[in-house]
């Protein structure tokens, strides 16, 4: 793995332009889904800014110091971006659950709260510096994750499943057996990460006035792979923002705006 991100931060923008051909493709669909499709959209352009300002909480980590490139900004607009595909997600599994199994529709629903928890969870490693929250955010998708995984599992063995739909199981199923177990060794960088910040009651308390000012102000341009979090925070960005989640998205907003 290189030492400096540089390059591969400049490669990042290509994702751009797959985000804005997404985008394209969900707007000339014939018969949109709007549970599925305006998720999508606000995800992708999202990723799309993401991918031409992209940065990192932690420390406020950019590559470009300009003001497109805030904390505050970027957190804004994940935030929304987070809650609605999300909320995409959870809405697919209740389509699929032809038979409205009870609590197949409430793992769907503890999806949706749940990530709207992890919004507060983040905000406030922001907005007081702790790096802790940041690890309670990250369980939160943890949480999320397996919730729709765990779903996914038992629709696709109860087999009423429409075979249209069968694809979007198996997606599913490939991303938690992959994700799920990576989130583990993120959770286990975070903590590990936590653990060289000095305790709590050794540093003053940074009061929420400060955070949201560093936050819009405070830019700290690195290229370094140990600032960006190394190969685990380079793959999360590439698959976030500019592959695997898009694509899905793009894929999930299609097949139920079909179907």
């Amino acid at each position: 793995m290189p030492s400096d991100f540089r390059t591969l931060l400049w490669l990042l923008k290509l994702g751009a332009l797959l985000n804005a051909y997404l985008i394209a493709s969900l707007l000339a669909l014939a018969t949109p889904d709007p549970h599925v499709v305006v998720p999508g959209l606000i995800l992708l352009a999202v990723s799309a800014f993401r991918c031409l300002f992209p940065n990192r909480y932690l420390d406020n980590i950019v590559f470009h110091d300009n003001p497109l490139s805030s904390i505050f900004l970027t957190r804004v607009l994940a935030t929304f971006s987070e809650v609605a595909y999300i909320y995409q997600f959870s809405h697919v599994i209740r389509v699929l659950n032809v038979e409205q199994v009870g609590w197949v529709n409430g793992l769907s629903w503890v999806m949706v709260v749940q990530v709207l928890i992890s919004q507060g969870f983040v905000w406030n490693a922001i907005l007081t510096k702790r790096l802790d929250r940041y690890l309670y955010e990250e369980l939160g998708w943890l949480i999320i994750f397996a919730a729709n995984t765990t779903a996914s599992a038992f629709l696709y063995a109860a087999g009423d499943t429409p075979v249209g739909s069968l694809g979007l199981l198996r997606l599913s199923l490939l991303f938690g057996g992959v994700y799920l177990p990576w989130q583990v060794f993120h959770l286990r960088s975070l903590r590990a990460e936590a653990r060289t910040q000095p305790p709590t009651g050794s540093v003053p308390r940074v009061r929420w006035r400060e955070g949201l000012r560093d936050s819009i102000h405070r830019r700290n341009r690195r290229t370094g792979a140990k600032a960006w979090g190394g190969l685990i925070g380079l793959t999360w960005m590439v698959a976030y923002w500019a592959s695997l989640i898009p694509l899905w998205v793009q894929h999930i907003a299609s097949v139920v705006s079909v179907r």
